[in-house]
């Protein structure tokens, strides 16, 4: 079984490590970005799970979005001693107009324990803002 354990550990560290694919011009790619959370995966493209939850990359048109974005949440005036509360949220954007060849960045932003998600063009210009957001706890 000690043997076994690092084989496992080593093995479940390939889809860390790997390179992303290739983008493909025919398609959107949406990167992913928090500045204020833990980290933000890409979940879900049209309700169908994805593999990869380093990136979406979509066909030109309507899309939605669903992302997992885990971050810690510090409140004032709690002990120093313990350490802040986790919290995971998905975030889910729609967006109709995706263009082949563009780059996006869907940013995950977390505030307290309100969580929220913005989909930014390849100017910097906000285009989709989250529709729904369920969080646990």
């Amino acid at each position: 079984m000690r043997k076994l354990l690092p084989v496992l550990a080593l093995a479940s560290l390939g889809g860390c490590i790997s390179p992303l694919p290739a983008v493909n011009p025919q398609m959107a790619w949406v990167d992913l970005d928090t500045h204020t959370g833990t980290v933000i995966m890409a979940e879900s493209l049209d309700k169908q799970r994805l593999r990869d939850g380093r990136f979406f990359q979509v066909t030109p048109g309507s899309h939605d979005l669903l992302a997992r974005f885990d971050y810690e949440v510090y409140i004032g005036g709690m002990a120093m001693n313990t350490d802040p509360p986790n919290r995971l949220c998905y975030l889910s954007v729609h967006y109709d107009h995706f263009e082949a060849g563009r780059r996006y960045r869907l940013e995950g932003i977390a505030l307290g324990f309100n969580a929220s998600a913005r989909l930014y063009d390849d100017k910097g210009e906000v285009v989709a803002e989250q529709n729904n957001v369920f969080c646990i706890p």
